[in-house]
């Protein structure tokens, strides 16, 4: 009976228990208590899997290594970067996400994290937490200018919403849909003017080593002065050093991040010093509708991949491969 290892967040519940149980599979779930960004704890729970449906943890080339029944690791998101390709595609191991079902929820987030920052929050809890009360007006968000690095399916998204709060629209994206940026009224410009003009910047990129510390002392030193930073996407665009020292030059107003270049984040980062900054814990694509879609995808990716099928547009690796077998 092959035998999958439930490690992403949440994966303790959802549809994904039943078709995987339907379909033959062993469902094994993570303890509770259990950090699997720990390698050697990982490698204990994966080591004599067929799949795993994963989060956020990080495959490496070791525990790559260690597991050799390991047929697929099915990614409950879109994102891929804690994944070793390249080990992956040497195992014959494939890697697959599930596009098209939390696009809502990001953009949901993201615009809970440009809304509470622009508006001054965590500080303005704090400070009634503290008895501490000050009337002190901040920039109205009508009106301001959002920048959007990466115009895919959540960049989409997240500007119908914006559009709906009366805030201009720009975007960063190359390969940018430009009916959808007409219709919207976006208007389509260069990296560095978007960091110039826009109020807001919000990441909506996938990581590769050409966006890896995207943001960094060099680009963050050509955003408007006062603007604010969110990151829903990957925490590796992200230098938080230089964000950090954006931050506490006053160059930024705020930022909102839901991603961190290492997860969880330590609570000796200096981000957490920060008054202006909002944060939570890699959650944007999580809510009860993409909980259900996600982990239905992930179960019936799996068992495609299992009975000979082969779910290509779930499929990140392996590229130009005919021959895999289960």
């Amino acid at each position: 009976m092959p035998k999958v290892f439930c490690a992403s967040l949440n994966s303790d519940n959802g549809p994904h228990l039943e078709i995987l149980s339907q379909n033959g599979f062993e469902v094994n779930l993570t303890p509770p208590g259990t950090n699997l960004f720990d390698e050697e704890t990982l490698i204990q729970h994966v080591s004599d899997c067929h799949a795993v449906v994963a989060g956020s943890e990080r495959y490496s080339r070791k525990v790559i290594a260690a597991s050799p029944n390991l047929r697929v690791i099915a990614r409950s998101g879109v994102g891929y970067d804690a994944v070793d390709l390249d080990a992956c595609d040497e195992s014959q191991i494939a890697v697959t996400t599930t596009p098209g079902v939390n696009h809502h929820a990001v953009a949901e987030h993201t615009i809970a994290l440009l809304m509470a920052v622009g508006r001054g929050f965590p500080e303005l809890d704090r400070q009634v937490r503290e008895d501490r009360w000050k009337r002190v007006p901040r920039p109205r968000i009508m009106g301001r200018t959002l920048g959007i690095v990466g115009l895919g399916r959540i960049g989409r998204a997240v500007a119908t919403r914006a559009a709906g709060l009366g805030m201009n629209l720009v975007a960063f994206d190359p390969y940018a849909n430009r009916e959808f940026a007409e219709q919207w009224r976006i208007e389509l410009m260069s990296f560095d003017d978007l960091l110039r003009c826009s109020d807001f910047v919000s990441l909506h990129l996938p990581m590769s080593k050409e966006s890896h510390h995207l943001m960094n002392a060099e680009t963050f030193a050509k955003m408007k002065p006062g603007s604010v930073l969110i990151n829903t996407a990957r925490g590796l665009l992200v230098d938080e050093v230089a964000l950090n020292e954006a931050l506490g030059s006053g160059h930024l107003r705020g930022a909102g991040l839901d991603v961190f270049e290492d997860e969880p984040l330590a609570l000796s980062s200096p981000l957490l010093k920060h008054n202006n900054v909002l944060l939570s814990g890699h959650v944007a694509g999580l809510d009860n509708e993409s909980h259900d879609d996600t982990f239905a995808m992930v179960a019936n990716t799996i068992v495609a991949l299992q009975q000979g099928e082969w779910p290509a547009e779930c499929i990140q690796n392996l590229k130009g491969i005919t021959s895999w077998k289960w």
